[in-house]
């Protein structure tokens, strides 16, 4: 038995991709899922599918880069379900540039999204855990939080802030356990902002052999489905033929 069951997960950048899987995969195994992003369209009509598979589903507009909009994005699914046990912070933005294109508004992006929409997050999760004696955390990082490519050095920075807020959370927590997923190469609409054109084709080239995003889903679940005593910390899942 998956130990996924009626507990409630709140998801961000939930409108696609790894998000939109992730909640059909866990609402499929029995828990309460709340999604969150900002294209509410896209989230009332996959909240509808799982309510059509028989699934538990919420949605709430969310900006991951607002403190208090994450707050209330966060209490908005505690109020519904009476308690937060996984909280997935999974929004995040991958407009990949030459350091000398000096976008540096799209380095202001990546470093509010990606960072702050963590942060702010756990900011917005750790009382409720905390008062409740347990919960989770999963944090999309990805393998640019292990290895650097041109083009990615903002992006890579962020998600290796990622993995280090994720470590010293697990660090400091007793009671909550921590996971980060560190997605390889994923057919998602992430890197569909690029406005950098040589970006553009080195993506193009590294999706030639791309996962999908129920790859990543089914680590999700791995991590949340484990005893309460197992913290599983780290998942990184790249495609078999990606070599960095």
């Amino acid at each position: 038995m998956l130990n996924v069951e009626n507990k409630a997960m709140v998801i961000t950048g939930a409108s696609s991709g790894i998000g939109e899987a992730t909640a059909k995969l866990l609402a499929q195994n029995g828990a309460k899922v709340v999604l969150g992003a900002r294209r509410t369209e896209k989230l009332e009509k996959i909240v509808e599918d799982i309510h059509q598979q028989g699934g538990t589903a919420e949605f709430k507009a969310v900006d991951v880069t607002d403190r208090e909009n994450m707050k209330a994005f966060i209490h908005f699914a505690k109020d519904k379900f009476g308690r937060v046990d996984v909280i997935f912070n999974n929004a995040g933005v991958m407009p990949l540039s030459p350091m000398n294109a000096l976008k540096v508004e799209e380095w202001d992006n990546m470093i509010n999204v990606n960072i702050h929409g963590v942060l702010n997050g756990i900011a917005a999760g750790l009382p409720i855990m905390e008062a409740q004696g347990g919960g989770q955390f999963i944090n999309t990082a990805s393998i640019a939080a292990h290895v650097v490519a041109p083009t990615a050095a903002v992006y890579c920075a962020t998600k290796y802030a990622v993995w280090a807020l994720s470590e010293g959370l697990r660090q400091e927590s007793k009671n909550i356990r921590v996971t980060t997923i560190s997605p390889g190469v994923v057919e998602t609409e992430l890197g569909s902002d690029i406005t950098d054109e040589s970006s553009k084709g080195f993506l193009k080239e590294l999706r030639k052999t791309a996962l999908t995003s129920d790859a990543i889903a089914r680590a999700v679940l791995y991590a949340v489905s484990q005893p309460d005593d197992v913290d599983v910390n780290e998942v990184i899942v790249r495609p078999v033929r990606q070599m960095m």
